[in-house]
């Protein structure tokens, strides 16, 4: 898809009311530093129009991103960063719950695990909730560029496995630094903007 127009349009915090929106919208969930803002770049063909940074945690809102006037990305609040307060990992939850229960057009939710990695328990928690409420997330597997190539394999089938995934969930192995795996995201992206609009 060729990105014409990209804007921030909303931001909303624990307190904000989330907007009733009719265009479909994209969500993004990952732990802290998993590389959401990089993702989320690489797909707007942007350089640092999400905002990226050295300190897990910064995203504390849900933004909303207007892509082409034609559907939203919904950058969602990293989670699962230790120096968080305890206060503050309730509000994140509130604000998922929100956001998971309170969204009519979201139909595509993508996790973000880092591949290098097991998935911790953060990550089965989070997957876990997604199915709760409906949602089969496509894994994004971030970071493929700092592993092997034989590696990747193995590393999509600990992912596969430790979160107990749903038969054909499809996990994505994603580079922001060469861009692998950003066509193949997009392609699901198009597919459903497709069947939206037939909605």
């Amino acid at each position: 898809m060729k990105i014409k127009s990209v804007n921030l349009e909303t931001v909303c915090g624990v307190t904000s009311k989330l907007p009733d929106n009719d265009k479909m919208e994209i969500a993004f969930a990952g732990k802290s530093n998993v590389g959401k803002s990089s993702l989320i770049n690489a797909l707007m063909n942007r350089k640092s129009y999400a905002r990226t940074s050295q300190q897990p945690g910064k995203t504390q809102t849900i933004n909303y991103y207007n892509i082409n006037d034609a559907m939203y990305f919904v950058d969602l609040p990293g989670y699962g960063y230790a120096k968080v307060s305890k206060e503050l990992k309730i509000k994140w939850g509130k604000m998922m719950d929100n956001y998971l229960k309170g969204s009519k057009t979201l139909r595509i939710l993508f996790l973000l695990v880092d591949i290098r990695h097991d998935p911790g328990q953060n990550d089965i928690d989070m997957y876990d909730w997604c199915i709760n409420y409906g949602f089969n997330p496509i894994i994004v597997a971030t970071k493929s560029d700092k592993i092997s190539r034989g590696k990747i394999e193995r590393q999509k089938q600990i992912i596969r496995k430790t979160l107990n995934c749903i038969e054909g969930t499809p996990i994505i192995p994603f580079s922001a630094l060469n861009k692998s795996g950003r066509d193949e995201i997009w392609e699901y992206i198009e597919a459903s903007l497709e069947a939206f609009e037939e909605e």
